[in-house]
């Protein structure tokens, strides 16, 4: 069959250091010196916070799923402090995910304004973005790194290109031996736009991720995994990742989950049929019903992650003493 194909070598592309930038490095959120917007996720969130505690004082994991949001609410401090508390063992997003991250850490800024982009189709053909990010993951595939190891082992051999490295998740995780794993659609992110990218080393990278994925989740009976905006691709995975586990023999059926969303759900405990939108939105499943069903329980919590975050963050660094005031 003679397919049509679509040669990408003559995409135009533009340096990303003249852009306005929607967020910017100047306005990250800082724990314990911002003010923090009032939140309560009620009994339900109280119970949620004392699994978290008692699953790390027991050596069990708090695995970390957010869409790109967290990064574009001006958030990564607090996931980083999480990190250096030891709250935080793995963390996982998709590719916007990586990219706002990756953004920030060299440019200051990140998330331009699309529907401007859009008409001239110069949105997400950066140069710098594109480039740089996609040299990393074809160095990494070549030596069997993950996807979100390979961006930072590139960030940590290019200092002078990254002056904000320090404010980036990915990095930071990197130097704390956090997992930070990114799972991949192809099609979907900027920098597979780019001349120069290479589906089979964005494939091989985010496979790797998987697999390490895969193995934080076989640890998760006693643990907690916590979602934060990723409707689609952080409850799949999730729900693959539980499957492969059980079928090879791991015990996951003690395990806590909780989803945060903007979405309400009413009773989301109360089975529902194909006629109800919210059948199909999937943390409802993936996350917070099915995965615990038998040994274990599962949450909805309704709130903006600049509520919902400095919540969890404010309520467990008082527990969880950062390394350097412990």
């Amino acid at each position: 069959m003679d397919y049509r194909y679509l040669d990408f070598s003559g995409i135009r592309t533009d340096t990303a250091f003249h852009r306005k930038n929607l967020v910017r490095i100047d306005t990250l959120l800082t724990p314990g010196v911002d003010p923090e917007p009032e939140w309560d996720g009620g009994e339900a969130f109280d119970a949620l916070i004392a699994r978290i505690i008692d699953a790390r004082k027991n050596g069990r994991p708090v695995i970390w799923s957010q869409g790109a949001h967290v990064i574009k609410n001006s958030l990564s401090r607090y996931l980083i402090d999480l990190m250096r508390r030891g709250v935080i063992t793995h963390i996982a997003g998709n590719g916007a995910c990586s990219i706002h991250d990756f953004e920030l850490a060299y440019l200051g800024g990140t998330s331009e304004d699309v529907p401007t982009a859009l008409e001239d189709g110069t949105f997400g053909m950066w140069e710098e973005t594109g480039g740089w990010m996609n040299a990393a993951l074809q160095y990494g595939a070549a030596r069997e790194m993950g996807y979100g190891e390979s961006l930072a082992y590139y960030i940590e051999t290019h200092p002078d290109a990254f002056p904000y490295r320090e404010d980036c998740v990915l990095y930071m995780a990197y130097k704390l031996g956090v997992p930070a794993t990114f799972h991949i659609a192809l099609g979907t992110d900027i920098i597979h736009q780019h001349p120069t990218v290479d589906f089979g080393a964005i494939g091989k990278t985010s496979g790797i991720d998987f697999h390490r994925y895969c193995a934080s989740v076989s640890e998760l009976d006693g643990g907690v995994f916590l979602n934060f905006g990723s409707s689609v691709i952080g409850p799949e995975v999730f729900l693959k990742a539980i499957s492969i586990s059980r079928n090879l023999g791991f015990d996951t059926r003690r395990i806590t989950t909780a989803n945060f969303d903007l979405v309400p759900l009413g009773d989301y405990r109360v089975k529902i049929g194909y006629d109800d939108p919210h059948y199909y939105y999937r943390p409802r499943k993936n996350i917070v019903n099915r995965p615990p069903q038998n040994g274990g329980i599962g949450w909805h919590f309704v709130g903006d992650h600049k509520q919902t975050v400095p919540a969890i963050w404010r309520r467990l660094s008082t527990v969880f003493l950062t390394p350097e005031n412990d």
